[in-house]
């Protein structure tokens, strides 16, 4: 007897578990995403929206839930659009059952995120139509159509984001700067000097080298009611520290400080050598001169290797020694809370771990008292001492021999480099003895480090040198226009020229100047 097959239809959507033939209508939203705010792009959202709410209520089978969107937004993760995370938060919810949009790359740009998503969507019998490619993913082929195209749409945001990041480092070789204007203190757009805000940096600056820690400059700051680069009152360290360490106060730029990782997730990362920098002397007009930021830079590594013991809480913090030990002399009150209370400074370790420091302790009147005798000995020969000091600028400006040395090392590391990447290319492409490419690797490489360690070197030589030319000049300029016998205490006298101030047992006080100079006083 034949065999006789007859067919069952089904009866439920295996999806929905609806009725089949279910005359109750789809609810149906649309998607729609534009990824950058220009006129064009804002006419293709509009005409996007407009047309899918259209399309969505003219179907007598669907009713129209609402439109998503996400206006401005990349489409390379799904992170940060807050309108498809919302519509997929409703379609899990039950409120969605199909969704319509343009296309693939509208929807997502990145194969893993498309396909978490739309699987996520399948399992709850939520369906998403792509008008462009016409593919439903609640049919059997759509999986893999949607990894095919998904795929293309990621190459086509590698092949957009790789054209973009050369331009950029174009621009960068080409020495134009591309800076975020919104905060950054003393320049308007196109780099044109806001003169308000210029004078907050020169006030950081001066702050800065009058002696005050970073800490006590923020203080300062807010004492004086000035904003924020954000706009608020308080002030932090590390936008104090930021505004003092960046070249483009001088009118230089360093370009590519940083560079993205991952074109998807557009993770960022300090460069730290892994590619190429630009800088760009005379950039823009400076708000600072190059001495004075070098000035700034050598107290930084000065007061950095000072470590814990650097106080610059007042004037006279870290900048007085004890002649026994080598400690900074710290401040303690006397009597505080009577009409006897006074400040005196005494050796930080005097009575520390078993030590007695014999150094004499001192009062602030006491203090100025001595810069004043100090000063006024100085004077006593000044056009001598600045005729000497003229010629000392001159010879420590001198940084031709290191600027050879630096053109010369760069030549080698250069050398070096193309060494290397003909190394390991050769490797790449002809069979060779492992061992020995390893022996000539490491050989290579090892001078490689060598001469980067004498580049920073070198640079830090030339630095110094030019910090000591403007502190020497500083000196200059202010000792000039000083006459006759010094009778007040100049705090910014003090704060510009001592570089610091030498107690010993016998009391007697040695003032170390800018320039090297030293001025020994008694108590």
């Amino acid at each position: 007897m034949a065999k006789r097959v007859r067919q069952i239809p089904a009866t439920l959507n295996r999806f929905t578990s609806s009725p089949v033939f279910s005359t109750v209508k789809r609810k149906v939203a649309g998607y729609a995403r534009v990824s950058t705010n220009n006129e064009e792009q804002q006419s293709s959202y509009e005409a996007q929206m407009d047309y899918y709410r259209s399309y969505i209520t003219s179907r007598s089978d669907w009713e129209f839930v609402g439109m998503y969107s996400d206006e401005g937004i990349t489409a390379t993760n799904t992170r940060h659009r807050e309108g498809f995370n919302r519509m997929v938060e409703d379609a899990l919810a039950g409120k969605i059952e199909l969704i319509i949009t343009k296309s693939i790359s509208r929807f997502a740009r990145n194969t893993v995120d498309s396909l978490t998503t739309v699987r996520k969507l399948k399992d709850k019998g939520v369906e998403i139509y792509f008008e462009k490619e016409n593919i439903w993913t609640l049919d059997s082929k759509g999986e893999l159509l949607i990894t095919i195209m998904s795929s293309l749409a990621q190459e086509e945001s590698r092949s957009i984001s790789e054209n973009v990041t050369w331009g950029v480092r174009k621009a960068f070789a080409d020495g134009k700067a591309r800076v975020s204007y919104t905060h950054f203190l003393g320049y308007d757009k196109g780099f044109v000097i806001n003169e308000e805000e210029a004078n907050t940096v020169r006030l950081i600056y001066k702050l800065f080298l009058s002696g005050l820690s970073l800490y006590a400059v923020t203080k300062e700051l807010e004492r004086r009611g000035i904003k924020a680069p954000f706009g608020g009152s308080r002030w932090h360290i590390s936008t104090v520290q930021s505004i003092l360490t960046n070249e483009k106060y001088i009118g230089d730029a360093l370009l590519q400080k940083e560079y993205t990782t991952d074109f998807l997730q557009k993770k960022k990362k300090k460069n730290e050598g892994e590619i190429p920098q630009y800088y760009v002397e005379g950039h823009h007009e400076p708000i600072i001169s190059p001495g004075t930021f070098r000035l700034v830079q050598a107290e930084m590594v000065k007061r950095s290797k000072a470590g814990r013991s650097y106080s610059g809480a007042n004037v006279f913090g870290s900048k007085i020694r004890c002649g026994d030990c080598g400690a900074w002399y710290g401040s303690r009150v006397w009597h505080s809370n009577d009409k006897y209370r006074k400040i005196v400074y005494v050796c930080n370790r005097k009575y520390k771990d078993g030590n007695k420091c014999s150094t004499p302790r001192l009062t602030e009147t006491e203090i100025r008292d001595l810069f004043l005798k100090a000063i006024n000995t100085l004077l006593l020969e000044k056009k001598e001492m600045i005729a000497n000091l003229e010629i000392l600028r001159q010879t420590v400006s001198d940084t031709s021999s290191l600027t050879e040395e630096r053109e010369r090392i760069t030549a080698d590391i250069s050398r070096l480099e193309k060494e290397l990447r003909a190394l390991i290319s050769k490797n790449s492409r002809v069979a060779q003895d492992q061992e020995e490419y390893r022996r000539q690797y490491t050989a290579i490489y090892a001078d490689y480090e060598q001469k980067l360690l004498e580049l920073n070197k070198t640079d830090s030589e030339i630095a110094d040198r030019e910090a000591r030319k403007e502190s020497i000049r500083i000196f200059i300029d202010r000792v000039s226009g000083l006459d006759g016998e010094q009778t007040v205490f100049d705090e910014q006298l003090w704060s510009g020229i001592v570089e610091d101030v030498t107690v010993y047992k016998k009391d007697k006080v040695t003032f170390t100047f800018a320039g090297g100079i030293d001025v020994t006083v008694g108590l």
